[in-house]
């Protein structure tokens, strides 16, 4: 790759390949009990982009789709299960996995659904009941 603006990632076994380029519009942690489910983790890092900004360079007969909602379109990786990114139709975004780009460090600055936690975070971002206004929510702030 030679653009310094695109980071190469992967899921766990390396069949699916993609890259992201220029920066996610926002990036926080999920607590909603669908994330953790499916992250199989109290928190789940997000980092929301651009369709146009996320491209898969292999393996895209791979990738495997769950929708238990038709707000997210969860893609993984057929052979090891990887997950890889999900797509939100509605937002118009890719919530990108940080942790399958190497290199690209995660800055989050918001936590939504905190109304649902397992895990308390004292970190001072904002914790929001469920979202922000601007992305379809209440915007309710609660307490760390």
């Amino acid at each position: 790759m030679s653009d310094p603006k695109s980071h190469a990632g992967s899921c766990f076994c390396g069949a699916v390949q993609f890259e992201v380029s220029d920066q996610p519009n926002v990036m926080g942690y999920c607590h909603c009990t669908d994330c953790a489910h499916w992250a199989g983790a109290p928190v789940n890092a997000f980092s929301l982009w651009a369709p146009a900004n996320v491209k898969v360079t292999k393996g895209e007969n791979q990738i495997g789709t769950f929708a238990k909602t038709p707000g997210s379109e969860r893609k993984f990786c057929k052979q090891c299960g990887g997950h890889i990114m999900t797509n939100h139709p509605a937002m118009g975004l890719v919530d990108v996995y940080l942790n399958t780009v190497p290199g690209f460090k995660h800055q989050g600055t918001l936590h939504v659904f905190y109304g649902e936690k397992t895990l308390a975070v004292k970190d001072g971002l904002p914790k929001f009941k469920d979202m922000p206004s601007d992305f379809g929510g209440s915007g309710t702030e609660l307490p760390e």
